[in-house]
Parts: structure tokens; C-alpha cells; sequence
């Protein structure tokens, strides 16, 4: 799906499912807004109001976000303690830090979790909290108390949509209230997001642009917005 097409075929063998399962899926998604059918396949829509499936997202705009991801890797070093949400982005960082050591992860992803690598100089720690399947998130009350008893050296978050006047935004309450605790729980916030959600702004708004330390996307902003970044002492990498 990156190009924000789908056929049918091509799902089932990636997923080794069959085709009607396929068909199931698609037809969910349409009745959701996140996509319009096709014959034989569909379309990504526009709606930065709802999620997109983790499986979908784990597959849409990979070299982006792995270009994101290998900058911000290159700003964790040794020894660091980092937030990670339960982004893509997030997931493909941890990636480019397998070589670090004494190494502590705190998350709400179930995904990093699960896909960590089992190293003894490193510490991984789970939010708890309640599943979002969609997502494969942990959220709620309990994820953002544990969030909020540290004090991370960096937190690395993503968002749906980015605005100069409305800020940052996501699409549901909670996960506005999980990114609204790692934002005060870290010296520094490294936000990921790809050039798609610049000026867009989605259903829920979780911060102004004082809590982020630095910006990371995959292709160079303009210049308004290197304006508007260098204005708040926010540092931009593309």
C-alpha cells in the first residue's frame, strides 16, 4: 500500500489468507472511512480522523519512516532511557539501536514489546494499561501513570496531522492523553512525522509545538516551516 493501493490478490498471498477474508477486511474499512473499493482492491482515503489498522500502517510509506527512524536512532546513545509510542516510526527506531547497550525502553506498544531484541544489558518496560487491538497499543489510566513516574532522556512520538496553528493532533482521546504523557515525561521529544501530515490537523488536539524538542521527517519542509521551527528553537532534520 504505498502508493495508497490495494488489490485484493496481493493481500491474501502477503497475509496467506484467503481472498474473501480479504474482501471482509476491505468492506470494514470502507464502512469505517479509512478506504473506498475498488474492483478488485481499494483505495486509501484521506481520513486523518480514524486509525488505520496497525497492519496497514506497518506497511504504508516504510522508507520514510525507516529514514525517519535511523535519524532519530542516531540521537540515542548508550546508557539512554526512551519513551517510544506506539508508532511505526517508533518501531523502526528501536531497529536502528540494536548495537546500543544498557539500553531502557519504555512503551505502550505491544509491537515493541513483542519485536525488542533479547539483549542482558537492556531493560524493557510495558506501560500496562488497556488493548487497543487496532493498534496493538496498551492506553488508559494505568498506561499513563506508569508514563508519568519517569523521566525519560527522550521520548520518540509521531502524530496524524501537524499545523502551525492548531499544533499536534491524533485521532482519539487516548491516544492524545498517552502522547500528552510522554511529552512531559522526557528532556527531550523527538517527534517523527512524514511529510503527508504537514498542515493537516485531525480529531484531537494534544500539544503546542512548547514540549517538542526536535522534528524529524522525510522530506525538506518549506520554508514557512523551517521559518516557523527555527522561530521556536526546535530542531528539524530531513
Amino acid at each position: 500500500m504505498l502508493d495508497g493501493k490495494v488489490i485484493v490478490s496481493d493481500l491474501s498471498l502477503l497475509y496467506d489468507v484467503t481472498e474473501e477474508t480479504i474482501r471482509r477486511d476491505l468492506d470494514k474499512l470502507e464502512k469505517e472511512g479509512l478506504a473506498k473499493k475498488t474492483y478488485g482492491g481499494a483505495v486509501k482515503t484521506d481520513n486523518l480522523n480514524v486509525d488505520l489498522p496497525y497492519t496497514i500502517r506497518k506497511q504504508t510509506n516504510v522508507d520514510g519512516k525507516k529514514y525517519i527512524a535511523e535519524i532519530i536512532g542516531s540521537q540515542i546513545e548508550d546508557g539512554a532511557h526512551v519513551l517510544l509510542d506506539s508508532s511505526t516510526t517508533a518501531l523502526f527506531t528501536v531497529k536502528t539501536i540494536y548495537n546500543r547497550s544498557n539500553i531502557t525502553l519504555i512503551t505502550n506498544s505491544v509491537e515493541i514489546l513483542v519485536d525488542s531484541p533479547v539483549k542482558n544489558d537492556w531493560k524493557i518496560i510495558s506501560t500496562g494499561g488497556e488493548l487497543i487491538q487496532s493498534s496493538l497499543s496498551l492506553a488508559g489510566q494505568r498506561a499513563e501513570n506508569v508514563i508519568t513516574s519517569y523521566h525519560a532522556d527522550i521520548a520518540v512520538i509521531s502524530c496524524k496531522g501537524i499545523d502551525m496553528q492548531t499544533g499536534l493532533t491524533d485521532t482519539s482521546d487516548q491516544n492524545a492523553q498517552i502522547k500528552k504523557a510522554f511529552i512531559k515525561s522526557a528532556k527531550r521529544v523527538m517527534l517523527g512525522v512524514d511529510s503527508s501530515k504537514f498542515d493537516k490537523i485531525s480529531f484531537v488536539r494534544f500539544s503546542d509545538f512548547d514540549g517538542i524538542t526536535a522534528v524529524i521527517t522525510d522530506k525538506e519542509p518549506s520554508e514557512a516551516w523551517k521559518r516557523f521551527f527555527r522561530e521556536r528553537n526546535i530542531d528539524l532534520y530531513f
